[in-house]
């Protein structure tokens, strides 16, 4: 199916107030998740390829209140009061959570 410039950037819209991961939204919309995931770096001007991260490496306190994802050895933690786009920025660069 095709969509028209204007239809697009609807549901670009849609998910930017949704707080959900591109994938999330696109599959909640009906939409195929690759396909919706190309606009939305089409839009941001994203060049296709790989996105540099950059992480800073600090363990984390014992006290410190927030969210631990552990996934194949990898352990993340995240601060309570992190931000939606910088969480969103995370996972996107784990591949999404489903």
């Amino acid at each position: 199916m095709q969509f028209s410039k204007e239809e697009k950037a609807k549901f670009l819209e849609g998910w930017k107030k949704s707080g959900k991961s591109a994938w999330a939204y696109a599959k909640e919309k009906g939409l195929i998740p690759q396909t919706f995931t190309r606009w939305a770096k089409t839009a941001i001007g994203a060049k296709p390829g790989f996105a540099e991260v950059t992480a800073q490496i600090r363990p984390p306190a014992t006290n410190t209140p927030g969210l631990l994802i552990e996934k194949g050895g990898m352990k993340i933690h995240i601060p309570q009061g992190l931000g939606c786009n910088e969480l969103r920025a995370i996972f996107e660069a784990l591949g999404g959570i489903s």
